[in-house]
């Protein structure tokens, strides 16, 4: 990933937070047939000696095969994104030599897959899944409310996998590269927008990673 030394981020706890908070990710996948990419939601697990993702897909999604075909793979976690109009630059109305762009927050993870075809690993890991994103609701629902036998059957259908990462790097383009009157008028024109989890990048992380 192309990344000026402005943009780049390498803590693990922000990269890390990023995958917690938008789970949905882009797994790419390069095998036989091909590239192929697909979006999945994975959950992460870190202690002091490594960090692993893990997710579950359909049997008949082909990418499976590439999976087992144990090749490194790609999985891309998108943060925070938003256009970025000129017209909140200072520097606008002093020269007028600016652009449009595009603020974003990504995390890339590179590992080699393991696949896993074992009932209790799915449960789990499809219990674990559910739990974090039911949390907090009125009526968080669970895999008990559904009939066993309904269940079972839904989990035929899936397989596993486990991705410990062996590379993971971020990118935070967030107008660190602008004079702070711009990144001010920046912040303010996204919270004018409705764009407060942008703003809050661009006003938390004034000065880059």
């Amino acid at each position: 990933m192309y990344r000026p030394p402005a943009f780049r981020e390498d803590r693990p706890d922000i990269l890390y937070e990023v995958i917690r908070t938008h789970p949905l990710a882009t797994l790419v996948t390069y095998g036989t047939s091909g590239l192929m990419a697909n979006v999945v939601p994975f959950t992460l697990h870190v202690d002091p000696a490594t960090a692993v993702l893990r997710a579950h897909l359909a049997r008949a999604n082909e990418q499976v095969d590439h999976l087992l075909e144990g090749s490194p793979i790609l999985v891309i976690f998108q943060g925070p994104q938003a256009y970025i109009s000129p017209s909140w630059y200072a520097t606008k109305r002093e020269h007028g030599k600016v652009v449009p762009t595009w603020n974003y927050v990504i995390v890339q993870v590179r590992g080699t897959p393991v696949v896993i075809d074992g009932r209790d690993w799915l449960r789990d890991q499809i219990d674990e899944l559910t739990a974090i994103h039911e949390r907090g609701r009125a009526d968080p629902w669970s895999l008990e409310d559904a009939p066993a036998d309904f269940v079972a059957g839904q989990m035929k259908g899936i397989i596993g996998v486990e991705i410990p990462i062996e590379r993971i790097e971020g990118k935070w383009k967030v107008s660190q590269n602008q004079p702070i009157p711009n990144r001010i008028g920046v912040e303010r024109g996204l919270r004018s927008d409705g764009r407060a989890d942008m703003a809050d990048e661009v006003t938390v992380r004034p000065n880059g990673g």
